[in-house]
C-alpha cells in the first residue's frame, strides 16, 4: 500500500494518522512542480492529493480512501451525523486552499469579490458550527471525523490562515488531542 501525498496537505494527514497502525509506504511529493507532478499526475488525473495506491487499485480523494478503508479494515461506518460534520471540515478546508493558493499565486484578494466573500462566509459560517459541536460533546470520542477535525485546525494555525479567536472550544480541542504520537509523528513542522 502505497500513499501519495504533501506532508503539509490536512486531508494527507487525516489519512496518515488514519494508517498510523497500517503497514503502508509514504510518498511524500512536491505537488505542484517537477518530477513529483508528473508523478502525481500518473497516478490521479484530478492532480490533487492523497491518493492511495493498494492491490491494483488507484483510490483518489481522501473521502473516498477513507471509505475505501473503512471497507478493507471494517472500521465502524459513520453516522449520517458524522458524515455531515466531514462536510462541515471539509467545506472549511477546501475554502482555505482556495484562498490559501490565490495568495501564495500572488493573486490579491479583493475581500469585496464573490469568490472570496463565499468562502469567508463558509469559513466563518462552519468553523462556528464546528465550535459549537465541540462544545455539545460531538467529538469527545477519538474518531475519524475527529481526526480531520484536528488536522483542520493544527493546519489553520500552521499557515496562520484564520484566527480562531473567540472559538475556544476548537482550541482546547486542538491542545487536547496535540500530544498524541500519531499526530505528532506527522506534524508538518517537522
Amino acid at each position: 500500500m502505497k500513499l501519495y501525498g504533501s506532508t503539509t496537505s490536512p486531508y494527507v494527514r487525516r489519512i496518515r494518522v488514519l494508517l498510523s497502525q497500517t503497514p503502508h509506504d509514504f510518498v511524500s511529493l512536491n505537488i505542484y512542480e517537477g518530477e513529483d507532478r508528473e508523478t502525481l499526475a500518473s497516478k490521479t488525473p484530478v492532480l490533487r492529493v492523497p491518493c492511495l495506491e493498494d492491490d491494483g487499485h488507484l483510490i483518489f480523494d481522501s473521502r473516498v480512501i477513507h471509505n475505501y478503508l473503512t471497507e478493507k479494515y471494517q472500521y465502524a461506518a459513520l453516522s449520517w451525523e458524522q458524515e455531515n460534520q466531514l462536510t462541515t471540515i471539509d467545506g472549511v478546508n477546501d475554502s482555505l486552499v482556495i484562498l490559501f493558493q490565490m495568495k501564495q499565486s500572488g493573486i490579491e484578494a479583493d475581500r469585496d469579490a464573490m469568490i472570496v466573500r463565499n468562502q469567508r462566509e463558509r469559513i466563518d459560517a462552519s468553523l462556528r458550527a464546528l465550535n459549537q459541536q465541540v462544545e455539545d460533546g460531538h467529538f469527545d470520542s477519538w474518531h475519524y471525523p475527529s481526526i480531520c477535525l484536528y488536522t483542520l485546525i493544527d493546519w489553520i494555525e500552521f499557515r496562520q490562515l484564520h484566527n480562531l479567536k473567540e472559538m475556544d472550544a476548537l482550541k482546547s480541542f486542538h491542545e487536547k488531542h496535540s500530544d498524541r504520537i500519531e499526530l505528532t509523528a506527522t506534524d508538518p513542522r517537522k
